[in-house]
Parts: C-alpha cells; structure tokens; sequence
C-alpha cells in the first residue's frame, strides 16, 4: 500500500467511500472493441501496483499463442462508479488501462500506448493536441422478442423538438456519462430520422479518446435500459444522412495559449494550423481505413448527405474534408480546425493518433495548404474537380486499404507490429464483404437475366 502513488490510493479510498465490491478493467483491441476484465475490489490495490495479468492471444491484433501473457495497469485517472451497476450489495466501477509485457515495457499494440507516442511526439515540440469529438449514432426500436428493428426510432429531424421521442433516452445518456467524469456540452436530434449527437468538452486527445469510449459502452447500456438500442454504424439505413464523428483539433502550449490563432491572419490562423491542415489534407487518404475503417464507413462517404468527400478545405463551406469554425472575438481559445470524414466505428485511440501524426508532418515537411474553398462541393460536376484539382477520399474500403497499405507514415504510427496486424484483418474484412451476394444484387439480377 505503502508504495503506491497518492492517486493510487485516493482510487482505493474512493471505492471503499463508493461501496465498490467489483472492478471492471477496460481497454480496447486494436479495432476499439472494449474488453474487460472485472476483479474483487479487494485486489484492486495489487492491480494499480503490480498489474492484472490476462491472455493477449485471445484479443483481436495483439499476440500469438506463444506470447500470450500480458498484464493490464489501470490508470487512475479514469475511475468511476458505473451508475447503471448500483446495488444495495455493492457497486461496480471502471478503470480503463495500459497493455504491458511480461518484461515491463508498454505493448507496442496497445492502441492507448500508440496515441501516447504520437502525442509525446508533439510535447517535444512544445505542443499539446487538443480534440473535441461529436458523436452521432441512430437508435432503432425493439420489438416484442427484443429484436432489433431496423428503422428509426422516431421521425424527428435536426434540432426538432416536437417529434423527438428520445428526449428521455438522451437526458438518461448525459446523466450517466456525466456522473462517469465527462463534461456534456450539448445534446440534440440530428437530420436523419432516429438519429442523435452528444457532444462533450474539448480537451487532451487521450483523455478525449477515453471519454468517446465512457460515451459508446455507457450510450448502449442506457438505450438497452430505454427497450431501444444505439448503434454507431455509420450507414444502417440507405438514402438518408448517415452518422460521422467529427473532430475538432487545435495546438496550445505550455502557458495555455492556442497556437493555431493568429490575429493578423484573414482566417485568424496561424502558420502552424496552415501546416498542420496542409498535412492532413495531404496524408487523409493514407489514414482513411483508419478514420473509417468498415465497409459501411464508405456508404456514407459519398457525395451528398452532408458527407465531406472533397480533399479541400474552408471556413464557411461544411461540403469541404477541413472546416474552420469562424472566428469570434473574445474566443481565441476556440480557434481550431474540424475533420469531417471520421465516423464513430473508428478506433479514437487511433484515430487521433493518425490525425495527430498527419498534421505534425505537414510541420515538418513545412507543407503550405491550398486556397480555402467556399464554393458548394456537391454541385460540382467531375470536369470542375478535376479543372480545380480537387481529389476525393477513397470510395470504398478496397481503395482506403490500397492508400494505407503504402503508407510509411501510417506504418511509423501505428508500429510494424499493429500496421500489419490492422492491414490483414481490413484486407479479411473486404475480401469477405466482396465475396458475399447482397439482397441488393438478388433483387436486381436474379429474375432480369
């Protein structure tokens, strides 16, 4: 007890405050799948000092049979009581945590352990990176056998009020997530039928990337709770929006100021934002099999539906890949940039970790960016793409494994180890979707010839 942290000992001291009984010790496989492991409380002190030993070969992209042990560390910082587990009896809390080898050193796997990398690339550099996450996701009703239905919950639309039926559902959701330590900033219906968003604080893109994580498992559980069920698949209905996680990003130094304003700037940005779009919008798509990593992803990305499929970039223009949020006076600190493609299926630990990686390299490449673009995308025809010299992302998840498998910095990134880890099972993925005969093709084909 003696040799543990003094934060360690403040989680020890608030589970026995807490009435905890049980430990759930999460982390995520290399696809942003949690897993868990649930401990006594009282071997919770043994954990947070020496560790909680599991076996890695069973997670999808960490280790093969004959390396098998692995221990988890969780991280203090990340306690909470999980509300929908209260009981008379004894409550259940959470730790999320680091992945270690038998030796000690962190796993290289650990998708955690690759955005600290990155972002201890940028401390180096005097930077902190910044993200606010919105995450939208659909909820489908049940019905009498607790299957899910596949249609909406409700015919509500963007900011609608009247035909909201989730109202409850989503008050429920904050209540719980924000008794978890996350920090909601707002909640509404977004345009499509069924569909919603949560958005929460702007912060530090570990902590950000543990909180989507909170949001994900503790939205399910509140929806399931409600007889509904949330999903995060980018696409569950044809022809109407599907669901993205846009993120917000900026730099601030170590006395607090956000690097990426300017106030000489037209747009008040800064020479380092310039850059670090420049590398986004240069290295998107090497990075898009991990922003949008299913075959679903890529039935939202396309054009119309408010989907950013355009490599450029504006202030005013939301059709574009990187929208700069205008510039108020008396918020300097708000000044950032805002990728539109990510979708809530994506790995956050990844996914920040390869935005983060993209725009440190257009700094140091001292990339410069294009001319923003205000003009509306989608009405454009492809002979004015190709006259502006305007690129589009990947159309479909064969094309984004294609960019990323030749892809050194996305190699650098993410570590040999869970580069080609990631790239065998998207290359699975695809192939298995490829060989499959959809409804769709059955419907068309099959009495016609």
């Amino acid at each position: 007890m003696d040799s543990l942290s003094a934060e360690a000992q403040a989680v020890l001291e608030k589970t026995r405050n807490d009435n905890v009984k049980f430990v759930d010790l999460q982390f995520t496989d290399l696809f942003g799948t949690v897993k868990s492991v649930t401990i006594p409380a009282t071997h919770l002190a043994e954990s947070l000092e020496k560790g909680t030993w599991f076996d890695g070969s069973s997670i999808e992209g960490f280790t093969r049979i004959c390396e098998s042990d692995m221990y988890l560390k969780p991280d203090p910082s990340t306690y909470s009581v999980i509300p929908w587990k209260i009981s008379e009896s004894g409550n259940s809390a959470r730790l999320i945590c680091d992945v270690y080898m038998p030796d000690g050193k962190p796993f290289e796997g650990d998708p955690r352990y690759i955005l600290k990398k990155v972002m201890k690339e940028a401390e180096e550099m005097g930077l902190t990176y910044n993200v606010g996450p919105e995450l939208e996701f659909f909820l489908f009703a049940r019905d009498a056998d607790g299957k899910i239905v596949q249609a909406p919950h409700d015919n509500g639309g963007y900011f609608d009020l009247s035909m909201d039926l989730a109202y409850g559902v989503r008050r429920d959701m904050i209540n719980a997530v924000e008794q978890m330590g996350v920090t909601v900033e707002m909640s509404h219906h977004e345009v499509a039928e069924g569909q919603h968003e949560i958005d929460f604080r702007y912060g530090p893109a570990l902590t950000q990337a543990d909180n989507t994580l909170t949001m994900k498992y503790a939205f399910k559980a509140i929806a399931t709770m409600h007889g509904t069920y949330a999903t995060f698949m980018p696409k569950p209905i044809g022809r109407i929006n599907g669901s993205g996680m846009h993120v917000h990003q900026s730099f601030f130094n170590k006395d607090g100021e956000n690097v990426f304003f300017d106030a000489n700037d037209p747009m008040k940005l800064s020479d380092i934002a310039r850059k670090f779009v420049a590398g986004q919008l240069k290295y998107v798509k090497e990075m898009s099999a991990i922003l949008a990593p299913t075959v679903n992803s890529y039935k939202r990305l396309v054009p119309g539906y408010e989907a950013p499929v355009y490599l450029c970039w504006g202030q005013k223009n939301r059709s574009a890949l990187i929208r700069v949020p205008r510039y108020s006076v008396g918020r300097e600190k708000a000044t950032r940039c805002e990728l539109r493609c990510p979708d809530p299926t994506a790995n956050p630990y990844l996914a920040f970790a390869v935005m983060l990686k993209a725009g440190l390299a257009g700094i140091k490449e001292g990339l410069d960016a294009p001319t923003p673009i205000e003009d509306d995308m989608y009405e454009k025809t492809p002979s004015d793409l190709v006259a502006m010299g305007i690129n589009t992302l990947p159309a479909s998840l064969g094309d984004a494994i294609d960019e990323l498998s030749g892809s050194s910095l996305m190699r650098e990134c993410l570590g040999e180890h869970s580069f080609e880890q990631y790239l065998a099972a998207k290359n699975a993925e695809w192939e298995s979707f490829r060989l499959a005969v959809t409804d769709w093709e059955v419907n068309t084909y099959l009495e016609k010839y």
